[in-house]
């Protein structure tokens, strides 16, 4: 089979279609070794590579040989299983990575919303357990001021009067705060809005504002777990909600050294975000 570009293997009766070089990733490997016929264990029946596995698991096998990659599906839990198949193709490495299972389990990731409302002005205060996330949101949010002649809280359009965007306040990594509504100075309304991409609309109702925002964490995989008013005095409101954060991908870093296998020369990286 050492000339062929393209194998096809049946797995536990799974067929796959690659190509040798992938194959060939880790020269040392069983996969490798195969190809010149150089184990028992794999059986060519009508051109076809026979070998008794768990078909199911090799996916991943080979999505690893392709990518140098550990991506698992965030209900995986087959850990054990997957790495004892690793070893039996002599993908030591592969196995090495699993073993560090608890980076590649999935995290629960909280957010917390509070709200109040005060006079004609509603904050907002958001807490992440992740600081990506925390970051990613901050960078869809964007409040605009300016002073407003006659504008008032239920007022449904922005004057046309530029409006000057202003930072979050970002107290940590963690958390970020921000208001919008009317404030009056003088005979003139300072108004804040509040802009969500991809919403492009201007809000500056902080009840407007809040449902936008409620929505936007909703569609991106969040579930509310619980609403609970944290000082009815203030009118203070908290909003929970949770998702299953995937983890990063644990990636096998190859160093292609002349005269040195790539198996010799493997080493363990991963991108951890939101630490």
């Amino acid at each position: 089979m050492s000339n062929r570009e393209v194998v096809v293997l049946s797995v536990g009766g799974v067929r796959f279609v690659t190509r040798a070089s992938t194959l060939q990733q880790f020269p040392e490997s069983r996969l490798a070794r195969m190809l010149n016929d150089d184990d028992r264990e794999f059986k060519l029946v009508n051109g076809e590579v026979f070998v008794d596995r768990d078909g199911t698991l090799f996916s991943y096998i080979i999505d690893f040989l392709r990518t140098l990659q550990v991506l698992l599906p965030t209900d995986f839990s087959d850990y054990q299983r997957l790495q004892r198949e690793a070893e039996f193709y002599g993908l030591y490495p592969l196995a090495d990575l699993l073993s560090q299972e608890h980076l590649l389990k999935p995290r629960l990731e909280i957010l917390e919303v509070r709200f109040s409302l005060q006079e004609m002005q509603a904050f907002f205060r958001i807490f992440g357990s992740c600081s990506t996330t925390v970051e990613t949101l901050a960078e869809q949010i964007t409040v605009f001021t300016g002073q407003q002649a006659g504008q008032s809280w239920n007022s449904p359009f922005p004057s046309q009067k530029p409006l000057v965007p202003l930072p979050l306040g970002r107290p940590s990594h963690h958390d970020m705060a921000f208001h919008c509504g009317t404030d009056y100075a003088g005979d003139q309304f300072v108004a804040r809005y509040v802009s969500i991409k991809p919403d492009n609309r201007k809000l500056i109702n902080g009840t407007n504002v809040l449902g936008l925002l409620l929505d936007t964490l909703l569609k991106d995989g969040f579930r509310l777990i619980s609403t609970r008013t944290v000082s009815g005095e203030e009118k203070l409101e908290c909003y929970s909600f949770e998702r299953m954060q995937r983890p990063a991908g644990l990636t096998l870093t190859v160093n292609h050294t002349p005269g040195s296998s790539r198996l010799a020369q493997a080493k363990r990286s991963q991108v951890q975000k939101g630490k």
